[in-house]
């Protein structure tokens, strides 16, 4: 089974930090070309900063979401994981 998310803490530069259920912890980020469709509420900092975790997941108020998986190796790899 694949860590699940437990913490998020949005900074005031748009950038969220998340820690997991196996301690490994990093950043994500958000380039401008990834906030579009159901992501583009993001653009909002107010709004990015409403990130919460929902069941492992990090998800926004209007149903967007992250895949723990996908942060879990780019974190591993890079410290950070930047949607794009």
């Amino acid at each position: 089974m694949l860590p699940r998310v437990v913490e998020v803490k949005p900074h005031a530069d748009g950038v969220l930090a998340v820690t997991f259920s196996d301690g490994r912890n990093g950043t994500v980020r958000f380039t401008e070309a990834a906030c579009f469709g159901v992501f583009a509420p993001l653009r909002d900092p107010a709004f990015l900063a409403r990130a919460f975790v929902d069941h492992g997941v990090v998800t926004w108020p209007n149903g967007a979401d992250l895949a723990p998986d996908a942060m879990h190796a780019a974190i591993g790899r890079n410290g950070e994981m930047v949607v794009d």
